[in-house]
């Protein structure tokens, strides 16, 4: 993937991006400028793309069509593959083998192979940083326990802390809030706020409505089609929510 050098407010940019299973459009030209330092939410109905725009954001799922343009502070190279240490990306919980047998500090120090190379051994300053992380989540306790004894929320604040030691530019995040207790939400979103004050920028798929205008600068709002996108406060109307969950929605590559 090509990286243009692009407005220095803009983080990622989507010109024109198309995503389809099997020749079946599920996303057609999505166009978006993703402001740097915001958090930003991903808003639709079930069905609408949303975590298939943000895997197209790092080729987990190839687009047919578009591009995904990003620029980086600290780096100056155009290729997309040696960047991808500066984004960060944390999927939905029921995508993740949980049976697999590792501890939860394993999971975490995960996040430095993209520095350290796969063959190379983590070093006490990896495993300082995963330890450091694993009591910002509130997790230290849980280090030696194997992931696959933990309770949603646990998980999700491991794969939090996962990201956190990539110490990435850009973090990408599908349902974090998705099936944990209050108090594991309480964290994360205090978790992304320190992100945000750091100039991180944070994208999220989102699914509760209620707490978008609380939690987010900025949003996006899908149902294959792009409905809107922008700050919260002129975009997140009712108008627009309501053109997002209308039923029946027409297929726009079907419109005549």
């Amino acid at each position: 993937m090509e990286i243009e050098r692009i407005e220095k407010t803009t983080a990622i940019r989507l010109n024109q991006l198309t995503v389809a299973y099997e020749a079946q459009p599920v996303l057609w030209n999505i166009s978006v400028d993703i402001p740097k330092g915001t958090l930003t939410a991903i808003v639709g109905p079930n069905g609408a793309g949303k975590s298939t725009l943000i895997k197209s954001l790092i080729n987990l799922i190839k687009p047919v069509a578009g591009k995904v343009d990003f620029t980086f502070e600290q780096t100056t190279d155009e290729k997309y593959g040696k960047n991808k240490n500066l984004v960060a990306y944390v999927p939905q919980n029921g995508s993740v083998d949980w049976d697999f047998p590792t501890t939860v500090l394993d999971v975490v120090v995960m996040g430095r192979y993209g520095h350290l190379g796969w063959f190379k051994r983590p070093k006490k300053k990896d495993k300082a940083l995963a330890n450091e992380m694993l009591v910002k989540v509130g997790m230290a306790d849980f280090k030696h326990k194997q992931i696959s004894q933990l309770s949603g929320g646990q998980r999700q604040r491991v794969f939090l802390a996962r990201a956190l030691v990539q110490e990435a530019e850009i973090y990408l995040m599908d349902e974090p809030f998705q099936g944990v207790d209050a108090q594991t939400e309480k964290i994360i979103i205090q978790l992304l706020k320190e992100l945000k004050t750091e100039g991180k920028t944070i994208v999220v798929v989102h699914h509760d409505l209620q707490t978008v205008p609380e939690y987010f600068d900025e949003v996006i709002l899908i149902n294959r089609e792009l409905i809107g996108n922008g700050p919260v406060e002129t975009t997140f109307t009712k108008e627009l929510i309501a053109k997002t969950y209308r039923q029946n929605q027409t297929k726009p590559w079907e419109e005549e």
